[in-house]
């Protein structure tokens, strides 16, 4: 590397040294202009994340406050947020205590030794990651998740369990307790239990809005405990919410210690000074990478298999909260950042090869760990460690990307540790709000998320239907678009043709005839 390499690295380094943190844009090719450049823009973006964090109605659309920051430091929330907070973070460890000492226990004795999670997108993303990364053999509990409505996946995970179901706590958590997946998820679990003899109740909590469908079933069926989710906290912010709290404290995890972190990493991004604050940088390397306009995608490569899921966790916070239709005045912008990821060195096998030399349409943040395991590692080769290849496989990548004129970033943590798992998803979520302002939308709304599950739920009307349909008629047998017209709708051939060829698949009381094309099968009650 040349000098001025060294040089513009030197001038382009985010230090945070209380934290163990740094962050390195130099590889970014922005003009020595772009940061004065957006200077203003930037200012504007820090106004915005005050007001937010002051408590000014964010998502307009649903007339709420965006209050994940007060998760971990309630000083600033209004009063009944802070007290509420503060009242959960309380009942989440008296509940992990509980859980640990054996006070909280399975109805046939014992203690409770696995924990499943039944929840979809923030409420399972964010717990299986930092589950992932900070597990040791020494967990009082094992983490399983039900996060789909997918039967068979369910079905792995329920008969892995199978004889543990007896010491198995289960987490149900849906804000409004309406989400299909997980209640869906949550019906099969109480099969499960049911048929292993068991009451799913006394194994169960509920992490739920106050008064949510979810709720009222917890309660009327007796469940162990229901913990309260905030309608001011969305799910993919949810992580220092119970929805993630309460998973992490009972696998072990020093949660007091995540949470300073967290609030660590935010008391440093709130800085203005623009060199200063990463959060910030990372914001304005996103809008040069992309022109603002999501040109390009992001690919997050953290050298740490413990930090394999962290590209997935970022998948959801930055494209849920950025991928909008509309910016603020209503123009449509079709805004976003696609995010993918493997892990460090495994993508040296994968598709660096692409990255390299394929088309040029990303850019990278590495994600370099410093401490290479709890104590010292033998050499594999002459002065040479297995950690020293992985941290050569970074910087070799880092430098072969460079030389082909690709843009890369590298954030280094000290070791992944609570507080370091802290300090990153709450770096990224001042990112992503922060760019959201310097493009005009609104990074809290997913008006998109909606619109596919009244999609889904009018695809089940008109199967609902086919059945009535084929009940009405049993010896019938049609293609799909005359069931279509029977229907009323000719329009409707297409989605009555895969609508019966799942139900005639799974055995549901359909039958198909004709093996010739989709047109010419014939459907009916079998």
């Amino acid at each position: 590397m040349s000098t001025s390499t060294w040089q513009r690295y030197q001038d382009n380094l985010c230090v945070l040294p209380n934290l163990g943190f740094r962050l390195d844009i130099s590889r970014m090719h922005f003009a020595d202009s772009f940061l004065s450049d957006m200077e203003a823009p930037m200012q504007r973006a820090f106004d915005a994340m005050a007001a937010l964090e002051a408590g000014a109605i964010a998502n307009p659309d649903e007339k709420r406050q965006v209050g994940h920051y007060w998760l971990r430091s309630p000083a600033l929330a209004p009063e009944s947020a802070r007290r509420e907070t503060v009242e959960t973070l309380a009942q989440v460890k008296d509940i992990a205590a509980r859980v640990h000492s054996g006070a909280l226990a399975p109805p046939a004795g014992g203690r409770f030794r696995h924990v499943l999670v039944i929840g979809i997108g923030g409420s399972a993303l964010g717990p299986q990651f930092v589950g992932a990364a900070l597990r040791t053999p020494a967990d009082p509990i094992r983490m399983h998740f039900l996060d789909n409505t997918d039967p068979d996946g369910m079905d792995l995970v329920l008969k892995e369990l199978g004889p543990e179901l007896g010491s198995t706590l289960a987490l149900v958590i849906s804000k409004s307790g309406g989400t299909k997946e997980t209640r869906n998820g949550m019906v099969e679990a109480q099969a499960a239990w049911r048929a292993a003899g068991l009451d799913f109740a006394r194994h169960a909590i509920a992490i739920t809005g106050r008064g949510s469908q979810l709720d009222g079933v917890a309660e009327r069926e007796g469940w162990l405990v229901r913990v309260p989710m905030f309608d001011y906290v969305g799910g993919r912010t949810s992580q220092f919410s119970a929805v993630g709290l309460l998973p992490a404290a009972l696998q072990g995890i020093d949660i007091d210690a995540m949470i300073a972190g967290a609030a660590a990493m935010d008391a440093a991004t709130r800085n203005r000074s623009t060199r200063e604050n990463p959060a910030a940088l990372l914001a304005l390397m996103w809008h040069h990478a992309t022109r603002g306009r999501g040109e390009r995608d992001m690919v997050v490569l953290p050298y740490k298999d413990r930090l394999e899921l962290f590209s997935k966790y970022l998948q959801q916070l930055v494209m849920e909260s950025l991928g909008k239709e509309l910016d603020l005045a209503g123009r449509v912008v079709n805004q976003g950042i696609a995010v993918y990821g493997n892990k460090g060195s495994t993508d040296q096998h994968a598709y660096v090869q692409q990255l390299r030399e394929g088309v040029n349409n990303f850019f990278v943040v590495f994600v370099e760990v410093l401490r290479d395991r709890a104590g010292a590692s033998m050499e594999v080769d002459p002065q040479v460690t297995s950690g020293d290849y992985l941290f050569g496989f970074l910087h070799g990548t880092r430098d072969a990307l460079t030389e082909k004129g690709r843009e890369s970033m590298t954030i280094t943590v000290a070791e992944v540790s609570p507080a370091a798992v802290g300090q990153l998803i709450a770096l990224f979520e001042r990112a992503v709000g922060f760019y959201a302002t310097l493009v005009n939308i609104n990074a809290y709304h997913q008006p998109g998320v909606e619109a596919g599950k009244r999609a889904a739920g009018e695809v089940l009307d008109v199967q609902r239907r086919l059945l009535a349909a084929l009940a009405a008629e049993p010896t019938a047998r049609r293609t799909a678009g005359e069931w279509a017209a029977a229907l009323g709708d000719a329009a409707l051939a297409e989605r009555a043709w895969m609508i019966l060829e799942h139900l005639a698949a799974n055995d549901r009381g359909v039958a198909r005839t004709g093996t010739g094309r989709p047109a010419d099968v014939r459907f009916g009650r079998g």
